[in-house]
């Protein structure tokens, strides 16, 4: 898929103002409404835009740490990894889960309204998956940057872009 200058606009302004009446995106992006609308359904039907939510502020529901954890598992078998990744699957207080490079196997974000409800996740959850080796929590004092948006490939420098036309 091709992506060109237009559709990237479109993206830009998607990603700060998801609620954008599709007239004013239109406008912003200099296309009459049904021209944009197509290509907002294209890059809906192309998984490019996957879906659209409401940025909630973890704190004003009661949400007031992040635990970074990383997880190394006893073995990388495709078995462990399948097993790990179901069980995280089922913890809400996991909202952010990668498989790693390095000697952590998995990077978590977790979020915890204090530190007793924390260490209950840590002993009444994840430490009783039974594939993991070692478990290291790192705990955010605070965020210095949040970002809901993607860089422009159109804007980066040293190389051409596979979004463009």
């Amino acid at each position: 898929m091709q992506l060109d200058a237009i559709d990237m606009k479109i993206l830009r302004i998607l990603q700060k103002e998801g609620r954008i009446r599709s007239i004013d995106l239109a406008e912003r992006v200099g296309l009459s409404p049904t021209p944009c609308a197509r290509r907002v359904k294209m890059l809906e039907d192309e998984g490019v835009i996957k879906g659209y939510s409401a940025i909630v502020d973890q704190t004003k529901l009661g949400y007031m740490i992040n635990i970074f954890v990383s997880v190394e598992l006893e073995k990388q078998a495709s078995e462990n990894l399948k097993l790990f990744e179901e069980a995280i699957e089922r913890f809400e207080e996991v909202v952010e889960c990668y498989l790693m490079t390095g000697s952590q196997d998995f990077l978590l974000k977790v979020v915890a309204p204090d530190l007793m409800t924390f260490e209950k996740f840590l002993q009444e959850k994840l430490t009783r998956i039974p594939t993991i080796r070692a478990v290291r929590s790192r705990f955010a004092l605070r965020s210095i940057v949040e970002r809901n948006s993607l860089p422009n490939p159109l804007q980066q420098t040293g190389s051409k872009s596979q979004f463009t036309k």
